[in-house]
């Protein structure tokens, strides 16, 4: 019931940040940046463990597993309904054709904003991996609508939805036999480094034609079932120390926001605070009723 609320709580506030209303398509399409919160297929042909393209994911599904870490919808195919889609978002392994015009998925399970995030699980399409197959959509656009300024036209009322830097913890700061950056940083720095690289990467987005920005702040990894069964003292209290270095890059993410706001007048940067909204539900479950 938590999960579903937060995810519930998510799309509802995206839906309300850009004043859609009564679910009414206010743009003309929806492109996903991500990691497997929001995957839906674009790994189940890689050579990769971080696969979700069998039961019994996908067991709530009209069709059955499709590639999604969940047994049923995502947060990004609620906002999809939401925004009154008539279909759910491709992924980009899959999107073909003026489909595209609808909008992609390009997120990937295991990726982060760090090149190397997850590769102790296989193949995965890093940030930069999903900002480089954009690219090639917008080129594929181009030719459909005509001209580079129809393009442009177009892209800039399109919502851009970013989600990572969940793994460049779980699958990578926090996984010391595996990476040597929680030796090389302390929590401050790591995040910084990791602001750093997401600013170029969010910078060639809006390069290539986006202005309608969400970007989705890292949740209370050190609460997941994975660390509380590793890392928890009694298997139920969330790991502070991963919380700390979340809340870290989550303040640091906020001010890039800001940042971005101030510097691109033409563009909208806004955060959705998943940290919070889960520290909100996990606290008051009851005044979220039933999701």
């Amino acid at each position: 019931m938590v999960k579903l609320c937060v995810l519930f709580g998510v799309a509802v506030l995206l839906s309300l940040s850009f004043g859609f209303i009564n679910g009414a398509p206010q743009v003309p399409c929806y492109f996903i940046f991500g990691d497997s919160l929001v995957d839906n297929g674009n790994n189940n042909r890689l050579s990769s463990l971080a696969k979700a393209n069998y039961m019994p994911y996908g067991i709530d599904f009209p069709n059955g597993p499709t590639g999604r870490f969940s047994n049923g919808k995502t947060t990004v195919d609620v906002i999809a309904e939401l925004l009154g889609f008539e279909n759910y978002i491709p992924p980009y392994s899959a999107a073909r054709g003026r489909q595209i015009l609808g909008g992609v998925n390009y997120a990937s399970a295991a990726a982060g904003i760090r090149e190397e995030t997850g590769q102790q699980l296989g193949a995965r399409i890093s940030f930069s991996g999903q900002v480089r197959n954009y690219r090639q959509t917008v080129s594929q656009v181009v030719n459909l609508l005509g001209s580079e300024a129809n393009a442009a036209n177009y892209l800039s009322k399109c919502i851009y939805s970013i989600g990572l830097g969940s793994n460049d913890y779980l699958n990578n700061y926090f996984m010391p036999l595996f990476y040597s950056t929680s030796r090389r940083y302390n929590p401050e720095q790591y995040a910084n480094v990791l602001i750093q690289q997401y600013t170029q990467q969010l910078q060639a987005l809006y390069n290539y034609g986006a202005r309608k920005f969400v970007l989705i702040g890292v949740g209370q990894i050190g609460c997941s079932p994975n660390e509380l069964a590793q890392n928890s003292r009694d298997g139920r209290t969330c790991v502070e120390r991963i919380n700390a270095a979340n809340r870290i890059f989550n303040s640091k993410l906020k001010g890039l926001v800001d940042q971005f706001n101030n510097a691109n007048s033409d563009a909208k940067f806004i955060y959705i605070d998943v940290y919070g909204i889960f520290q909100d539900v996990t606290s008051n479950p009851s005044a979220y009723g039933k999701c």
